[in-house]
């Protein structure tokens, strides 16, 4: 049985999530969720509360035993860049892009496969 949970929209380069999703991949929860604490990366909080809402969505829904679970897809992929402008001589303007991630965390429990 598996449980997800999905962020969309998060105001963060793809790259840069992606980073801290690597590195909780595979992973028993109980240990994902310290990496995640522990992670100086700013990326590290959305991917938090996303693995903590897939947690609660496996107990609260399947009624999964959570130190059963463990991270079975972890994924960061582009959403929509935000578009800003600023101001350059002349009276132009240069398109700022304001990059947005959409962060997916499957988790499930080991009986199942």
């Amino acid at each position: 049985m598996e449980a997800r949970a999905v962020a969309k929209y998060v105001r963060m380069s793809t790259r840069k999530a992606r980073l801290v999703i690597d590195a909780i991949r595979g992973k028993n929860v109980n240990d994902a969720l310290r990496i995640v604490q522990l992670s100086s990366k700013k990326a590290a909080r959305p991917i938090r509360k996303t693995l903590e809402s897939a947690i609660a969505n496996a107990e609260n829904n399947y009624d999964i035993d959570v130190d059963a679970l463990y991270v079975v897809e972890a994924t960061a992929d582009m959403g929509r860049a935000l578009r800003r402008l600023r101001p350059r001589a002349y009276g132009r303007a240069d398109i700022i892009r304001r990059p947005t991630s959409h962060i997916t965390i499957v988790v499930g429990d080991r009986e199942s496969e």
